[in-house]
């Protein structure tokens, strides 16, 4: 709906409040319900919004490190705008109205910290190259009979999952909590984020959901409303959903796998598809896969952001840790489904369900646009068998300060995503590797409390 269509909406159902929200840097939603006259006086000008959003980390601790915003500039309000063809309304909310905001202007001038703005920025380019970006994210993601209470007076300790046991694609596991379980799928669908499938994973309590494919900007906007409305829908339910990417060390982790195609304009025929290749890759998906290979080491943390995250890259995880592509492989990183032209695509399998996907979207399609632009070729050979043994192309950093220097340091990664926002990122990765390594863990506590 245009912005009339919205103002009547809003006075033909008799509605006072809207809500709307927009993702921080670690792609956490942060938002506000503001009234009907503020909402409709700031559809011209935007809304201003205090820029420490952007100067805090995910447990609102200020950084001392960044440039963008601090103490040093007063953490002044910065203009906001509101994406009205986000329009939803939240089911389990009494159907509040509900927009996704950026800090994008007309000028097209963005904030360096916006990771929807910067997504919006490769996804103008892409279609300027005549291309049409399909994109969807998948999830895995633990369930707990806990509260935010039950978790802080236990400590964190003895966590009690939804349901016991690895029953992986279960039937029964799901019958256990079918109203939660079909709230998901439901409820979801009337919020516009539609499901493909829901399915239990192996692990104590943990689904999976695949989110339906869309255009780029709209597929991240949707992954990004995913994580969070999960979460409150849970919390309807007395349970606590967790998008860690590895939160047992005795337990498969949880993925965000990011599936993607390129299109025509009219989306009539999908360029990674070639019936003249033996395995049905076009050159330009080939361009395109060889492209996202080259930038693996560069841009790391924007598919694994946290010190978590690299607990789950980890041999024989079902995560990857090699320079890898496939043909249908899910031991390698980058993973090529190529059954028929409707669904011939690339799936990347390096995020975590921790990833922002904002952020993660746009390294994967950047990366591709890359290889695409300058003609990469393909010369890995796809692996067979076991990509974890594969090591001929090098491996993924082992944590986030390595992945992050790494990324600090690259000339390419700027070139594709500007010195602003490679500067900002990375300062706010190192920022987070120095809050772990100055924390005391309970692995330290165990191993060293009396016997040192």
């Amino acid at each position: 709906m245009d912005k009339q269509q919205i103002i009547s909406y809003l006075k033909e159902n008799d509605v006072h409040k809207i809500k709307f929200a927009f993702a921080d840097i670690d792609g956490i939603l942060r938002g506000k319900i503001i009234s009907n006259e503020k909402f409709i006086d700031g559809l011209q000008d935007g809304y201003g919004f205090c820029d420490v959003v952007f100067g805090w980390d995910s447990s609102d601790a200020c950084y001392d490190n960044v440039k963008l915003t601090g103490w040093h500039t007063g953490y002044p309000d910065q203009p906001c705008r509101i994406d009205l063809s986000t329009f939803r309304t939240i089911p389990w909310q009494e159907n509040i109205p509900f927009f996704i905001a950026d800090f994008s202007n007309p000028d097209e001038s963005t904030l360096p910290a916006c990771s929807r703005s910067l997504l919006k920025h490769i996804a103008k380019q892409c279609e300027e190259m005549g291309f049409h970006p399909e994109f969807a994210q998948e999830f895995e993601w633990f369930n707990f009979r806990e509260t935010p209470q039950s978790l802080q007076e236990k400590s964190f300790t003895k966590i009690q999952p939804l349901t016991p046991g690895m029953f992986g694609y279960s039937i029964l596991r799901t019958s256990q909590n079918d109203d939660f379980y079909y709230d998901l799928f439901n409820l979801l669908e009337r919020f516009n984020v539609p499901l493909e499938g829901l399915h239990t994973e192996t692990g104590p309590g943990v689904y999976e959901a695949a989110i339906s494919r869309d255009q780029v900007m709209n597929a991240a906007d949707k992954a990004v409303l995913f994580k969070t409305a999960v979460k409150e829908i849970a919390y309807k339910h007395g349970i606590m959903a967790s998008f860690m990417a590895k939160w047992n060390e005795n337990l498969p982790g949880c993925s965000g796998h990011i599936h993607q195609s390129l299109w025509n304009k009219d989306h009539s025929q999908n360029l990674f598809y070639s019936a003249d290749d033996e395995n049905n890759m076009s050159d330009l998906l080939k361009h395109y896969l060889a492209g996202q290979l080259f930038f693996l080491p560069h841009i790391l943390p924007m598919y694994a952001p946290t010190i978590n995250s690299y607990k789950r890259l980890v041999e024989g995880a079902w995560a990857p840790t090699t320079i890898t592509w496939g043909l249908d492989n899910r031991t390698t990183a980058l993973r090529v489904l190529h059954v028929s032209e409707k669904y011939t695509r690339l799936e990347t399998r390096i995020p975590g369900s921790d990833s922002n996907p904002y952020l993660a979207m746009a390294a994967a399609l950047a990366s591709g646009l890359y290889g695409i632009k300058n003609k990469l070729p393909l010369t890995i050979s796809p692996t067979v068998g076991n990509g974890y043994q594969d090591k001929t192309n090098g491996v993924l950093s082992p944590n986030l300060y390595e992945a992050t220097m790494a990324m600090k340091a690259s000339s390419v990664a700027t070139e594709l995503f500007g010195d602003g926002f490679v500067e900002h990122f990375t300062q706010t990765r190192l920022w987070e590797c120095r809050q772990f390594a100055k924390s005391v863990t309970d692995w330290e506590l165990k191993r060293y409390f009396e016997i040192i």
